[in-house]
């Protein structure tokens, strides 16, 4: 069973924390290599989840009829 992901701002607040553990460099080498995994990977999930509101924000612009409407988007492979 996966973990669900946070939403945007969660996401952002930890990797802030993240990112103030690392500043401070009261952890050992092993604990701070895990952290910065930890970041980059959150890194990454929040950034598809900006894509994909880019994403969505451009479906509405691009409306065809006119009206503002959504559409499903399929993943990018």
């Amino acid at each position: 069973m996966t973990t669900p992901s946070p939403s945007f701002d969660e996401g952002l607040d930890q990797l802030e924390a993240l990112v103030q553990q690392l500043e401070r460099g009261d952890l050992g080498l092993e604990a701070a290599l895990a952290r910065f995994e930890e970041g980059i990977a959150l890194s990454q999930a929040l950034q598809s989840q900006l894509a994909e509101a880019q994403r969505k924000v451009e479906l509405l612009k691009q409306s065809l009829e006119g009206g503002y409407h959504t559409e499903p988007l399929e993943p990018e492979a």
